[in-house]
């Protein structure tokens, strides 16, 4: 397994309805980008204010292996939700790393 990990901080007018828009398109990739095997994705309610620099929305999913996530890179629905999103983000953070799940 790969997991594909996104921290997106968005500008300080952007409306509640896009950030919510935003999740649902988000979501709306399992199934419909190969290889996917599980996607979440959700607002930053954490309690530890000192820790978000200022993340607003977090990714997470999970690869069949890094080919799929290469492939997810450039699939037209990631693609439009990077163009979707990119004028109300401000910051973003990506970490992928490979794994095995528990033995």
């Amino acid at each position: 397994m790969f997991e594909h990990i996104v921290l997106l901080k968005f500008k300080p007018d952007v409306s509640t309805a896009k950030k919510e828009e935003a999740v649902m398109q988000v979501y709306d990739f399992k199934g419909n980008i190969p290889g996917i095997t599980e996607i979440s994705a959700g607002m930053n309610v954490t309690e530890e204010k000192e820790h978000m620099q200022g993340s607003t929305l977090g990714i997470r999913v999970s690869f069949e292996n890094q080919q799929a996530c290469q492939n997810y890179i450039q699939h037209p629905l990631h693609q439009e939700f990077l163009q979707t999103i990119g004028p109300n983000v401000e910051g973003i953070i990506v970490m992928d790393y490979p794994w095995k799940g528990q033995d």
